[in-house]
């Protein structure tokens, strides 16, 4: 079979950021402008604001946000999840990933054009800074193939010191993040002598966003990030994208040029005017006219710039649009799909489960149980047994009197140390406490104990574990 018989795929065989010898092949994108870049723009700045607060703001003592991973402490919406808890963060990652996916199969990787944080920083931050230095795409490819002079030089330290201030910033509310905000200002206060080692962790954080944001920008989106990838399994001809209207651009003799005057329908012509604005505008530099690719990230620069073009020649707009592929061959409508009904259903379920499990969920966690490797001992005519016990506060106030009573069966509680057991906030109290129990309690060599844990006088918490006896007393 010849060449020409072959299908226009050959797009499909590379990514625009790497040319044909395997280089880097930068991308100087246009600027966008457009109601939906106006749109993005304000979204964009108000997750901002959200992201740069979030570690900032409290909720009832708690962190809004905050993923502890060292210390296996997570706020999630001012919620505090312990190690203890581990079962309900698995479950709002499951809801996350399931409301993700749900939102692909619907309206393909809109997330990353409007939501990521990745594509925030980019393009509403760092590549708004490189145009206001060095100029639009024009002369962004004038400045790079420019020698070394003093404007050149003037530009690219200026960009660099700025693009490096806006990373150690970024990487000093990663660490908020991370460890929590009153620790983060506690070692701001100290001074870096005094935290060296969390000075060397947040240095290589900001070389880590310098080098993203930088250098590496759109190929995060397209080497490093599986979601790319994950929206190829997910989407199908009823998935909203930013789509271009083939059918109506291309006619039946295909693209072509503009030239006043002429009647390009009569002719067989679509409406694309072949003027490449939607290639130049993209900031991974893909066609879209060439369908859903890859390193599309649903930013909608395309719509915009292509809807100015059609505006300016007196054509409709809306060639490139949000639209699915049925849509655009079929006139199909958008509606539910057997497999969206059932991914809202699955995340419907989780969700309620996860909420059901939060009002479940004490704000003090008691456990209770019998030292490994020790067996019961005699106390006169009482059969003893040792346990150890773990209090997880999990409220932002310090508890100062928990003390332990045996319900059933009828015993003597005796604790290790003082009656009651101190608390901080958020912390951990670990203790040990002896049970004496007549053998005529005794339901045989195994028998189930109930120990009630108290704060004051409020019952926190019920707590069930076993009570080894002789097998003489079955």
């Amino acid at each position: 079979m010849s060449n020409n018989n072959l299908p226009e795929e050959s797009f499909r065989d590379s990514i625009g950021t790497i040319t044909k010898d395997g280089k880097r092949n930068y991308i100087f994108p246009k600027k966008p402008s457009g109601k939906f870049y106006d749109k993005r723009k304000v979204l964009s700045y108000v997750l901002l604001v959200f992201l740069i607060s979030a570690p900032f703001i409290k909720i009832n003592g708690n962190q809004f946000l905050m993923f502890n991973v060292l210390e296996r402490r997570f706020n999630i919406f001012s919620f505090p999840f312990w190690p203890q808890d581990f079962h309900l963060f698995v479950i709002s990652m499951i809801i996350g990933v399931v409301g993700l996916t749900l939102f692909t199969v619907a309206f393909g990787r809109i997330f990353c054009g409007w939501f990521c944080p990745q594509t925030i920083f980019m393009e509403m931050v760092f590549r708004r800074i490189e145009f206001w230095i060095d100029g639009d795409r024009g002369a962004q490819i004038r400045l790079a193939k420019q020698k070394w002079n003093a404007e050149k030089i003037r530009k690219r330290v200026t960009k660099w010191f700025i693009f490096f201030l806006i990373s150690f910033g970024i990487a000093n509310v990663f660490l908020a993040y991370l460890v929590g905000n009153e620790e983060l200002i506690k070692m701001i206060t100290e001074g870096p002598a005094q935290n060296m080692h969390t000075l060397v962790a947040l240095l290589i954080f900001t070389a880590v966003f310098y080098f993203v944001f930088a250098w590496f920008r759109e190929q995060v989106c397209i080497i490093a990030c599986p979601y790319g990838r994950m929206q190829g399994v997910l989407l199908d001809n009823k998935s909203i994208n930013v789509a271009y209207d083939h059918v109506r651009g291309e006619g039946e003799k295909g693209r072509k040029k503009w030239r006043n005057g002429e009647d390009r329908t009569a002719e067989g012509y679509g409406d694309c005017i072949d003027c490449n604005q939607c290639v130049v505008v993209c900031p991974t530099g893909i066609d879209i006219r060439n369908g859903t690719q890859l390193e599309c990230v649903n930013c909608t620069a395309c719509i915009d710039e292509c809807d100015t073009i059609m505006e300016k020649v007196g054509l409709p707009k809306g060639l490139i649009r949000y639209a699915s592929e049925d849509e655009i061959n079929f006139k199909e409508k958008f509606k539910l799909t057997t497999r969206m009904k059932g991914y809202i259903a699955v995340l419907s379920l989780l969700i309620l489960a996860l909420v059901a499990m939060l009002f479940m969920r004490g704000e003090v966690e008691a456990t209770i149980l019998r030292l490994p490797g020790q067996t019961f001992q005699h106390k006169g005519e009482n059969i003893s047994n040792i346990y150890t016990f773990k209090i997880v506060n999990k409220t932002v106030k310090d508890l100062d009197s928990i003390y332990f009573e045996l319900k059933s069966p009828k015993g003597t509680l005796i604790p290790v140390g003082n009656k009651y057991v101190k608390v901080q906030k958020q912390g951990l109290g670990e203790g040990s406490l002896f049970v004496e129990i007549h053998p005529v309690f005794l339901e045989g060599d195994k028998t189930k104990i109930e120990i009630e844990v108290y704060d004051g006088t409020e019952l926190i918490e019920t707590v069930s574990t076993n009570f080894l006896g002789p097998r003489s007393f079955n």
